[in-house]
């Protein structure tokens, strides 16, 4: 993100006009916190259903007799349906709560194409969820309405949520066309209304003027229809309503949006009637199931327009049936947080999954230096906006699509002992709970799951396995292998991750508090986190090496600091410093017995313009000297009229916005409720 000419010259320009708040400005109207919402810092577990308890082996072949290739049903073939059903979830619920779950997201549970056969080639099931035909009713292999409705309710009487995965981009792969079909670029074949005249798909994405299609004229490849009423809703079944323009051969540029992903159809999420639909499937279901929120794939494969309309209806429509908590977050696969924090800003997703921390944690708990996580802490203002920001963000170090963390490190550490390999685990889960966000593990982790890649690959199931890769897999912390039953409460991994769910319970920092970068230097990462209500700071420090590690942490709070975790001792604050030994692979954290002194006067904050994005973004700085503790509140003049651009509760206080304005201001307010304020004019 570097600080263009312009930028700069700009800055220069505004720095000239910075004045201080003048009588009758709107300090205390435009004052906020920073935004939490009910669902941060909560623990998250997913699970896909078909792998988990197997609770009623009479629908493991969904009602329908005959071989594989009929029902999808091969426990012994890793890409078939194994049995695991809603049943069985209901079952585990109980050991769900013992691990201090506290939202539950399961794999898309909707009825699917459960077959595809290419002969020669091999064929596979779907028993991931992922190739949807009914979005009205649940997959037989899993259960019925009422069985998910049960197991919803079971949830929920021990404090449990339940999240559904959902696809709202493409359905199951019944449109084909008439020999190969590439991609064809929009350049090369433009879209053409009914009449055959063309047009521009960006230009008119949601409008209700978009222009009618036919599927003689409109598309590169002319669709053909298989199977016309197998659908549901039946609008699905309307070929002009997709993209039509053959498979993505490349996942990037005009393909992520346009392009059929691994053959499934790619819905034509511009068109109003597909934005209408899917508003009115994922409504229905909050309806009738009472579920909590949704995780949303391939989020960067749909139109920013889609989700600007779609997540905020969402939202609405589970607010007015009483769920003012309804959470929202997709699927954005990149490391980049320019990028994922476009989703959040720009296309109005609450959250999304936190795939830079991911990479940041996997490089740092296999002894590759804690930089990488530094650089994700600094990058956590790119998602501050009005309604939210990177507390919201959930937070992983493996899943089902690029597989387990230990199997990440065996393949980084190669070689390393059963001992190291366990303590490199445990310190990601601590890791994992410490930091902002809501934390996700993937089932199996707390038993030490592993295997040898991602996908298929880490999808192991957690009764008794009979697929032959499996049964002699390797396990962290425990001779059991995926041969046997892994629901032991007594496996390290589960008694650990238990204990750090009920630590993080214990104390609302891990929810509401902010999060300072203290250090991160070599092998050692350490941060702060604040409670806003108390104004004491804990302070975590991990260390990924071998070797214990001393360390000076900058901290805030005058006096003693006192270890609370793994055990109690004490240090003492000197000069703006604590001296923290960090045992070899291990994590501590302290509390500041006193809360952060109070500043001396009222907030005197600064405003200037810093570096401008590659996207476009301009970056807004914020200065409050003297303050240990503020939230800064940034703001636009629109049309006459303050709006409130986001808050930022931790220094470097800045917001990053594509807001053009004619004056721009930032509202500081302390702990102890006092504001200050400054303004920038054009």
């Amino acid at each position: 993100m570097k600080k263009t000419a312009t930028a700069l010259a700009l800055a220069l320009a505004l720095l000239a006009t910075v004045q201080p708040a003048q009588a009758g400005t709107p300090d205390a109207g435009l004052a906020r916190d920073s935004v939490r919402t009910g669902l941060s810092g909560v623990p998250f577990y997913m699970v896909m259903i078909d792998r988990f308890a197997n609770g009623d082996p009479g629908n493991d072949r969904g009602g329908v007799p005959g071989d594989r290739l009929v029902n999808g049903f091969d426990p012994t073939d890793k890409q078939f349906f194994h049995g695991g059903d809603l049943t069985g979830l209901s079952g585990k619920v109980d050991y769900l709560a013992g691990l201090g779950v506290k939202a539950v997201w399961i794999n898309p549970p909707f009825r699917n194409r459960w077959v595809v056969d290419f002969g020669a080639a091999g064929a596979f099931a779907a028993y991931h969820g992922y190739a949807i035909t009914d979005f009205t009713s649940f997959d037989p292999h899993f259960g019925t309405a009422a069985q998910m409705r049960a197991f919803v309710d079971k949830a929920h009487a021990r404090g449990i949520k339940v999240f559904f995965d959902i696809t709202a981009g493409y359905t199951a792969d019944e449109i084909t066309f008439d020999g190969p079909h590439p991609y064809k670029t929009l350049a090369e074949t433009p879209y053409r209304d009914a009449d055959g005249k063309p047009f521009d798909i960006k230009a008119v994405a949601g409008r209700p003027d978009f222009p009618k299609l036919s599927v003689e004229t409109s598309f590169p490849y002319k669709p053909i229809v298989n199977h016309p009423t197998l659908k549901k809703p039946d609008w699905l079944n309307d070929p002009t309503l997709y993209h039509n323009r053959g498979d993505a051969t490349v996942f990037e540029g005009e393909q992520l949006e346009y392009g059929d992903f691994f053959g499934l159809d790619d819905l034509m999420t511009e068109h109003p009637r597909v934005v209408a639909g899917m508003e009115q499937i994922y409504s229905s279901w909050i309806r009738t199931m009472n579920i909590d929120g949704y995780r949303v794939d391939t989020t960067k494969h749909v139109n920013d327009e889609f989700w600007q309309a779609f997540a905020p209806a969402i939202q609405r429509y589970a607010v007015a049936q009483g769920k003012k908590d309804f959470f929202v977050f997709g699927e954005v696969y990149s490391g980049d947080p320019l990028l994922t924090s476009h989703y959040t800003t720009d296309a109005k997703m609450p959250a999304v999954l936190d795939f830079p921390f991911q990479g940041a944690a996997r490089s740092f708990l296999a002894g590759k230096r804690a930089a990488e996580l530094g650089r994700v802490a600094d990058a956590d203002d790119l998602y501050t906006d009005a309604d939210s920001n990177a507390y919201s963000l959930t937070t992983f170090v493996g899943n089902h699509d690029m597989g387990r963390l230990s199997t990440m490190l065996k393949q980084d550490r190669p070689g390393m002992s059963e001992q190291e390999w366990l303590a490199r685990v445990q310190l990601g889960n601590e890791l994992l709970y410490l930091w902002r966000g809501n934390p996700v593990v993937y089932y199996g982790d707390e038993q030490g799951f592993a295997g040898v890649a991602g996908d298929a690959e880490a999808r192991q199931d957690m009764f008794p396995s009979k697929v032959p890769d499996f049964v002699d897999q390797d396990q962290v912390g425990t001779d059991r292998t995926p041969g046997d039953d892994n629901f032991d409460p007594k496996h390290p991994l589960y008694k650990q991750l238990a204990d750090l769910a009920h630590f993080t319970a214990a104390d609302p920092v891990w929810k509401h508090g902010n999060q300072v970068l203290r250090l991160s230097d070599g092998d050692v990462v350490a941060f702060s986190r604040i409670d806003r209500e108390s104004g004491r700071e804990y302070v975590v420090a991990l260390n990924a090496s071998t070797v214990a590690k001393t360390v000076d942490v900058p901290v805030g709070a005058a006096g003693r600091y006192d270890r609370i975790r793994p055990d109690r001792t004490t240090a003492l604050s000197s000069g703006g410093t604590i001296r923290v030994t960090v045992p070899a692979l291990s994590s501590v954290v302290y509390r500041s017995s006193k809360p952060l002194p109070p500043a001396a006067t009222a907030p005197k904050p600064t405003l200037a313009l810093g570096n401008t994005t590659s996207d476009g973004r301009t970056e807004l700085i914020a200065t409050a000297p003297d303050q240990p503790y503020a939230q800064a509140t940034f703001a636009a003049r629109v049309n006459g009229h303050w709006q409130v651009l986001g808050t930022d509760d931790a220094a470097p206080y800045r917001i990053y916005t594509k807001v053009q304005a004619t004056e721009l201001r930032v509202v500081v307010k302390d702990r102890q409720g006092r504001t200050g304020s400054a303004t920038l004019s054009r």
